[in-house]
Order: structure tokens, then C-alpha cells, then sequence
């Protein structure tokens, strides 16, 4: 039986999961990138698992994935670490400041290549991982023209970093709740989204953990 611990920025979104399943090692590491480094490194240190989840909700730029989807990622990026000059992005790598091929990078990503990424029937997509989260058009338009992401995240990329860097096998899903600059939170699917996100999420633990 696989040793397995599934990881989220807030016990909200996965409460659902944590009610329902207690023989799985649970995590919540916190909002943000360095919460997310920081306390997931450390419980990697300390503790041997064979595999990682982590489950969380998301907004999303495409019109090809509503609200209530739950995709597995591919690749996540972080997208706003970089130079700003005459009111244009470039990332650490365009900059010349990395080298985007550094591990655990590849041409400036972080891509998952586990099998059981592979093997599950999730839409797979692109993600990115920000800072700050925007309204902001402009920036929306730059993220989506450097990056072509399908979704964003405030968490996805410091996990792809932690894991490829641990070498340990990972998968990170997420539910859509949002589009990408829609602040009208009336319009937002928080509910829908956690509900179909840990149904999902006991479905691909139990198909794991057999």
C-alpha cells in the first residue's frame, strides 16, 4: 500500500475530504508560495511518502474549462517572478537572470512527468502560479500570451518546485471556481467547485491507494 499525503493551501477546500477519509495523511500548508515551499519541504524531509496530492480550487482563462471542472496539471509556471520595463513582463529566464533549463526547469517550466498523471482521465492543462491575484486586462493578457496557461493558481508552481526537486512522484488537481479577473464573486462556483473537486479527489486517492 502506497504511503500517501495529500496537500492544500486551506482545510475549506478539501474539508469534504478530511471528514471522509481519515487512513490518508492530510497537510494544509497555507496560502502563497512560501507557505507552500516551506512547510511542504519540511514534512518532505521528515517524513518518506511514496506520492503527492494537492488539491485546491482555481481560476481559469480559458472558456474551454467552466466553472465546477476539475483538471490535473501538466505544467505550472511561476509567472510573475521577473523584470517589469516600459510596462512589460519578462520572466527571470527572457531576462537572462536563469537559466531555464535548470532543474528542476525545463525551458522554464515545471513539468510533471509522473505516470499516474498520465494515467488519470483528467483533462490535462497548463497552470500558472502568481503572487498577486489581478482584475488587471493587461496583465491578464500578458500572462496568457508568455505562458498559455489555462489556469492560475497561488500555490500549483511551489509544489511542482518542492516535489521535482524531492524526486518524489506528485499530482496536483484543481477545481474551477472563477474566471481569471472576475472579482463579482456572486458569479463565482466556490461551492460547486470544492464539492466536484473532493469527489474527485477520493476517486484518485482510492484508485492510488489500492
Amino acid at each position: 500500500m502506497m504511503k500517501i499525503l495529500v496537500v492544500a493551501a486551506t482545510e475549506l477546500e478539501i474539508e469534504p475530504f478530511i471528514k471522509l477519509e481519515n487512513t490518508i495523511e492530510v497537510f494544509i500548508c497555507g496560502v502563497g508560495i512560501p507557505a507552500t515551499v516551506y512547510h511542504l519541504t519540511k514534512i518532505l524531509v521528515q517524513e518518506k511518502y511514496d506520492f503527492v496530492i494537492q488539491a485546491g480550487i482555481a481560476g481559469s482563462f480559458s472558456k474551454k474549462i467552466k466553472k465546477g471542472d476539475v483538471v490535473a496539471i501538466s505544467q505550472d509556471a511561476f509567472a510573475d517572478i521577473g523584470v517589469e520595463e516600459d510596462r512589460k513582463f519578462k520572466t527571470i529566464f527572457q531576462s537572462g537572470l536563469g537559466n531555464k533549463n535548470e532543474f528542476p526547469f525545463t525551458n522554464g517550466l515545471l513539468i510533471n512527468t509522473s505516470e499516474i498523471l498520465q494515467s488519470t482521465l483528467f483533462k490535462k492543462v497548463k497552470a500558472i502560479t502568481i503572487n498577486k491575484i489581478s482584475d488587471r486586462k493587461k496583465q491578464i493578457k500578458q500572462l496568457r500570451k508568455i505562458f498559455g496557461a489555462d489556469i492560475e493558481s497561488m500555490e500549483g508552481a511551489a509544489f511542482h518546485y518542492v516535489c521535482l526537486q524531492q524526486n518524489i512522484p506528485f499530482v496536483q488537481i484543481r477545481s474551477i471556481s472563477n474566471k481569471v479577473g472576475e472579482r463579482d464573486k456572486t458569479k463565482w462556483k466556490i461551492k460547486d467547485a470544492i464539492e466536484n473537486l473532493n469527489y474527485e479527489l477520493i476517486k484518485l486517492v482510492a484508485s492510488i491507494d489500492k
